[in-house]
């Protein structure tokens, strides 16, 4: 999904597109996990990790080959729709099936930390080798580069990449499901929102997850006003997700020593600074260097999230929490990339940058009440 997400913006805006039908694409990879994650987090608890992994690696899989075959516009916006959607189911099982492996909260951290390398590679792996494809596999085949042949190429590799990932989940031991007393009700996901720990956890995560949204959507069009090369903008995108494995590489030996609450809100005002200065770059290598800074900050994150909503849910609950935070986060994934789109039409990206960065800064103070 992070090449695709890296791919077809740059063709759509080589299409003759403009920022608001790319952040309408955009936004299109989230939503279909707003609808999906609660309903994706309720069949994890019932059935686990497998099936929930099989199906969406199948849906992935289909949805890379439509803008293989038809890489057009339309065809883009169905790709993202389903390469968005099976992430997202896919991501509900693999969460759940960790954070109940573990046993403690340091446990949580380590095990959080281990798994959210994966993603940060995933977001270097992915927007590097579609942006060399794109940039070279149409001179290979007798064509220029960043032509059809290079696009249909990247998108190529990105529908072969899910398969790799049954390889290694089938042999996976399955935990055994979580027993309900009989004659109790059984607890319900919306409950959660009573509780103001819940409440202030997903108004950060959904703060830190705009930053995420802000970086991938304004990146490629600020490459793109500036002539950079699809190589470039990919090797942008691609420094930041090394950064953010370093530091989760770093993480799980230092998960004895880490208090969540610190780390997040540390995180958020680091990268409210980031962005204050970001739109100032205008070479390569200083969009290289924010980004690599910002990968460190943001890369803290995740796994001190989901270390913290696995302590305050119920183990009956976590398949369900997990979507109703990837939920309330998409929904901003899918809103966010519009607004970005509308106000940098109007008012220009730089703005867009300094709006989040602000609204970060501002919301590290809730960060901190989360400390028990």
């Amino acid at each position: 999904m992070a090449g695709t997400r890296m791919a077809a913006p740059l063709l759509a805006l080589q299409q003759g597109y403009g920022a608001l039908s790319v952040g309408s694409l955009l936004a299109l990879f989230s939503l279909t996990q707003v609808f999906l994650a609660i309903p994706a987090g309720r069949y994890a608890d019932r059935h686990g990790l497998k099936r929930p992994v099989g199906l969406a690696l199948i849906v992935a899989v289909l949805g890379a080959t439509l803008a293989v075959l038809w890489p057009r516009f339309e065809i883009l916006c169905l790709t993202a729709l389903s390469m968005g959607g099976a992430t997202g189911s896919a991501s509900i099982a693999l969460q759940r099936h960790v954070g109940r492996a573990a046993h403690d909260a340091t446990e949580l951290k380590r095990v959080f930390s281990w798994l959210s390398i994966g993603p940060a590679v995933s977001n270097f792996f992915g927007p590097v080798v579609a942006g060399l494809l794109i940039d070279h596999a149409g001179v290979w085949m007798g064509g220029a580069a960043a032509d059809s042949n290079g696009f249909r190429a990247a998108f190529l590799f990105m529908a072969l990449l899910p398969l790799l990932t049954w390889a290694w989940v089938r042999h996976t031991e399955e935990l055994p499901p979580v027993e309900h007393p009989a004659g109790v009700p059984k607890p319900q996901v919306w409950h959660l929102l009573r509780e103001p720990s819940m409440r202030r956890l997903l108004l950060v995560n959904w703060l830190l997850s705009s930053c995420w949204d802000v970086h991938t959507f304004v990146v490629p069009v600020l490459g793109h006003e500036r002539q950079f090369s699809a190589s470039v903008i990919g090797a942008i995108l691609g420094s930041f997700a090394v950064a953010a494995a370093c530091v989760r590489v770093l993480m799980p030996m230092l998960a004895v020593h880490l208090k969540e609450w610190v780390v997040v809100s540390g995180a958020m005002v680091i990268t409210a600074l980031l962005f204050a200065i970001y739109p100032l770059m205008h070479t390569p290598l200083a969009m290289g260097i924010c980004s690599v800074l910002l990968g460190l900050a943001l890369g803290t994150v995740q796994p001190m999230i989901m270390s913290t909503l696995h302590q305050i849910t119920p183990h009956a609950l976590h398949g369900q929490a997990i979507g109703l935070r990837l939920m309330s986060i998409n929904l901003s994934s899918v809103l966010m990339p519009m607004l970005f789109g509308t106000a940098g039409m109007v008012v220009g990206v730089s703005i867009v940058f300094w709006t989040v960065g602000a609204a970060v800064g501002l919301g590290s103070r809730a960060a901190w009440h989360l400390r028990p």
